[in-house]
């Protein structure tokens, strides 16, 4: 099985993982702005389960979740479904900011109840392991992306002393500031950081980073929430409920990226791969650090992402074709 060391961790896990937000359903925005979906729609939890199990047999062995995720529910359901089984998995889940379950509601990380002191981490903390229904956290990872900088050092030292009474093992954060994820990167425990990153789009200065600190790169939006799959075009309608729905497929910039895979299509397919499955094994050539977090909603997904593990990372010959393509050889060469 292909795998990757989860930074300085020495953690081995599946060089891919399954990204968990899509399987907590819904979840609504309330912070005070334009009611909006931050779920994607109704889920069916048995289908979820189901996936996760086969996740499991396929070799998949790191699952990346997060407190807010359906108020909970896709912790509860990845706790549920990996009981009797906690030592077959490496588990990362995030904290930041408050939820309403009963309104299924993300009051967001500037809530009154949701100033971020020590106090405020380590009920986070105890709150995730119970939904889980374990005594550790792998990995968990500070999900306010745009937190105060000078104040972050402070949120680093709970985190140093929660792996010091053996409630997580690992941290790290999920942002997309190179200087933020510095102040992360300086800590002992530090494992990794999670940032934007895809054939079309990303971070690669926060990859940079990884590969200078020893830190795993962990992709979210490897598939740019589907965008990569091919299964989008102009005509598509995307039910209010799924925290797409504002997509502008038309002239937007998801139309923009849709023309650039376009561009793309036959090199990333050119050797029977899916889109979905080249995808995956461009973020793998990029970089040894990158450990992509695909989402699912089914089974057949997880079947078929599992499978790029088997398939591996594009070749060079790919990778330079596509830069060519893309027209963006000098940008990645730094």
């Amino acid at each position: 099985m292909f795998t990757r060391t989860l930074g300085r961790s020495g953690i081995v896990v599946s060089a891919m993982g399954l990204g968990c937000w899509a399987i907590g359903g819904t979840l609504w925005r309330a912070d005070g702005s334009i009611r909006s979906s931050l779920g994607w729609g109704a889920v069916d939890d048995n289908e979820s389960i189901r996936a996760i199990y086969r996740a499991l047999d396929l070799g998949v062995t790191f699952f990346d979740t997060a407190d807010a995720y359906g108020c909970g529910h896709s912790e509860r359901l990845l706790g549920q479904t990996l009981a009797g089984r906690r030592e077959l998995a490496v588990v990362a889940t995030k904290f930041g900011g408050v939820f309403d379950e009963g309104t299924l509601s993300w009051l967001g990380h500037r809530h009154p109840q949701g100033i971020v002191t020590p106090e405020f981490i380590r009920r986070a903390c105890e709150a995730s392991l119970r939904r889980l229904n374990t005594d550790y956290i792998d990995l968990y990872q500070f999900h306010i992306h745009d937190y105060d900088i000078e104040r972050a050092a402070e949120v680093r030292d709970v985190l140093e002393e929660l792996v010091t009474e053996g409630k997580i093992r690992w941290y790290g954060w999920s942002t997309n500031h190179l200087a933020r994820a510095r102040v992360f990167a300086q800590g002992q425990h530090c494992a990794a950081i999670q940032h934007h990153l895809n054939v079309l789009e990303g971070n690669t200065a926060i990859l940079s980073l990884c590969e200078e600190y020893d830190l795993a790169s962990i992709c979210r939006g490897p598939l740019s929430m589907g965008l990569l799959t091919g299964k989008f075009n102009a005509e598509s309608k995307i039910p209010s409920d799924d925290v797409r729905s504002d997509w502008n497929l038309c002239d937007g910039e998801e139309a923009r990226l849709l023309e650039q895979l376009d561009k793309i299509r036959h090199v990333l397919t050119s050797d029977g791969r899916t889109l979905a499955q080249a995808a995956l094994g461009w973020l793998w050539a990029r970089s040894e650090r990158t450990i992509p977090i695909p989402g699912f909603k089914t089974l057949t997904q997880v079947q078929e992402n599992a499978r790029a593990l088997e398939l591996g990372p594009l070749t060079a010959e790919q990778m330079a074709e596509i830069e060519i393509l893309l027209e963006r050889v000098l940008a990645q060469k730094g």
